[in-house]
């Protein structure tokens, strides 16, 4: 890989050899403006991109300057997307123009063509050096952009392909060293609730650990940006200490799609800076890992999604807290993907043939009551996804029913996933207000941009958690964190399928219901990454029983368990394989305790599930 990045390198700068050029990545913009930089593509785009998501109403400008060789004529390319072309042949939603001090250019960005791709945006005169750059937004739907390339030849074509754009962004950035991020005892990849508890309970426990996050928030699918809230049952089964760390911070109102302030951000993000052993670091994606001879991971690298720089990480221990198994993937561990067959695992809920289908992702949005200049109606919004009043849903709410992805892959392919989930919502919002007239009173008050995942890679551990074990009550010696949710199996729902069959956009569930089940520690490690720790929807175990383990008071509980787990590895010398072959005792008295701090407030006694009672 290294040697393609450095011929593909020398081939883009004899290209521009005799070319003055700049490459300016959108994120890197001075003011975002009303634009958003999203990052959860960034492993198949190369890069974070801006996105104007105004839900409708166009974005305030992004702007920034930038220095030129020289004054002179210069052409503007805009790398971006029309993104309804999958389900739109026509002009698409997503229109945008970029301004060159103050004077727009003459081309709609974002409105034509199918993939990603560089659109000429036009020509302009610099009278000097500096420049001020700004991208005006048309539309209100989801233009986005990813980078601007301007030279002084119109015949310097960027490139498209993944390894010479790559190799482009690298001679045009600021940072091509790798920055020292430390040495740690443990470091967290994600900081979903899972990685959240992993962390504290860590450092509580008298670990250095880094946690590292590629949002700008924590929190995860519980966040704002998503919107979930939090399920599963507290104080129940051998170890009912773990998990009531959540009491310490955690969100005491019910419901999903709710006001932002509902889902505490900010109180998350107190809780883990309040923990003097922990470095957080936020909008950093890690994307690679170094592998030891054994198969242990030596260190993991990272890019910061704002800026580009990359930063390498050390320890002897490893926690991937991702959801989508992204570390354990870049290590090599042993993973799942897909519904297995009853027969591999002995499940009555499994299909008779295994396949590739996964629980989907969800796009929740909501409306809110009109307030003073807010637009009327919403626009006319026709881009490939018809309803009529059969088919389209009378709510001013979207929970999450509304999910999409199943049959589709939701790693490399899940932008397309995430933007389907945005044009069934805007669709369905148009239909009931421009041909019913329904919610004259209302306006769209957010649509999910961060779609919330719910299943992908599960990676392996020397335990795969399995149907018998939740419903048989399977007694293990290693039992640790508690499942109280039911087996809760999400599949297209039958009649939204029939009305949309080239694109179901609403779920619907089966339930197993299962007396709460401590769930064997040997799921929370890889069986053959020696040091690396899971925990949250990507531990050990089969499409049948994630459907239990996923709520996020139970991925709390196996944080917490993962955290104990690294110090016992920590102050003996050892890997996760030998806290249960030989710590196990500590272990279990370490569970007993928790690491909660004492007398909290019984506070999270909502969306607890229904489990069954001896």
């Amino acid at each position: 890989m290294y040697r393609r990045l450095v011929s593909a390198l020398l081939a883009a700068l004899a290209l521009t050899a005799q070319a003055s050029s700049l490459l300016v990545e959108a994120e890197s913009f001075d003011n975002h403006g009303g634009w958003t930089a999203d990052a959860q593509f960034i492993d198949e785009m190369g890069s974070t991109y801006l996105l104007a998501h105004g839900l409708g109403r166009p974005v305030q400008n992004a702007e920034t300057s930038v220095s030129l060789p020289a004054a002179g004529t210069y052409h503007a390319y805009v790398r971006t997307y029309n993104w309804t072309a999958p389900w739109h042949s026509g002009t698409g939603a997503g229109a945008f123009r970029l301004a060159v001090d103050g004077r727009e250019l003459p081309t709609d960005l974002g409105c034509s063509g199918s993939t990603w791709q560089w659109q000429y945006a036009g020509a302009f005169e610099a009278n000097g050096k500096q420049v001020k750059l700004a991208l005006r937004d048309m539309t209100g739907f989801d233009g986005r952009c990813d980078a601007i390339y301007i030279t002084d030849s119109k015949d310097d074509l960027p490139p498209s392909e993944k390894d010479d754009l790559d190799a482009l962004r690298l001679q045009h950035s600021l940072h091509k060293s790798v920055a020292d991020g430390g040495r740690y005892d443990l470091v967290v990849v994600g900081g979903g609730i899972a990685g959240m508890h992993a962390a504290v309970a860590a450092a509580r426990l008298g670990c250095k650990v880094a946690l590292l996050q590629n949002r700008p928030v924590l929190g995860g699918n519980n966040s704002s940006e998503v919107r979930v809230h939090l399920g599963g049952a507290l104080d129940l089964g051998p170890y009912p200490a773990l998990g009531t760390m959540l009491k310490e911070y955690a969100p005491t109102i019910e419901g999903n799609a709710a006001p932002a302030a509902n889902y505490g951000d900010d109180n998350k993000l107190q809780w883990v800076k309040g923990e003097p052993g922990i470095s957080l670091f936020l909008n950093l994606h890690v994307n690679s890992a170094e592998t030891a001879p054994d198969g242990s991971i030596a260190a993991v690298s990272g890019v910061e999604t704002l800026t580009g720089k990359r930063v390498r990480f050390e320890a002897p221990l490893f926690c991937d807290a991702t959801g989508d198994g992204t570390l354990g993937f870049l290590s090599g561990a042993d993973y799942l993907i897909g519904r297995e067959s009853k027969a591999e695992y002995g499940e009555p809920s499994a299909p008779d043939e295994a396949d590739k289908m996964t629980m989907g992702a969800s796009v929740q949005w909501r409306s809110r009551e009109l307030s003073q200049g807010d637009t009327p109606r919403f626009p006319l919004f026709l881009y490939g996804v018809a309803f009529n009043d059969s088919t389209c849903h009378r709510t001013p709410v979207g929970e999450w029913t509304w999910e999409t992805g199943m049959h589709a892959d939701q790693l490399s392919g899940f932008e397309r996933v995430r933007d389907y989930g945005m044009l069934v919502a805007y669709s369905n919002w148009s239909y009931l207000q421009n041909k019913l007239a329904l919610y004259p009173d209302r306006t769209l008050d957010w649509v999910a941009y961060v779609g919330g995942k719910r299943e992908t890679r599960r990676l392996l551990g020397d335990y795969i958690l399995k149907e018998d074990d939740l419903v048989k009550r399977v007694n293990h010696e290693d039992a640790s964190f508690t499942a109280t949710w039911s087996i809760d199996l999400h599949f297209p729902d039958p009649e939204n399928s029939r009305q949309f069959p080239d694109g179901p956009f609403i779920a619907s569930n089966h339930h197993v219901f299962i007396y709460p089940y401590p769930v064997p520690y040997r799921c929370l490690y890889s069986r053959n990454v020696p040091n690396l720790f899971m925990a949250g929807r990507d531990i050990s175990c089969t499409h049948v029983a994630l459907g239990t383990v996923r709520v996020m008071r139970t991925t709390a509980m196996m944080g917490e368990v993962v955290g104990m787990a690294a110090d016992i590895c920590r102050r003996h010398g050892v890997r996760p394989r030998e806290v249960y072959h030989s710590h196990l005792p500590e272990l279990k008295t370490l569970m007993t305790r928790g690491t909660a701090q004492p007398d909290l407030p019984d506070n999270q006694r909502y969306n607890e599930g229904h489990h069954l009672t001896d």
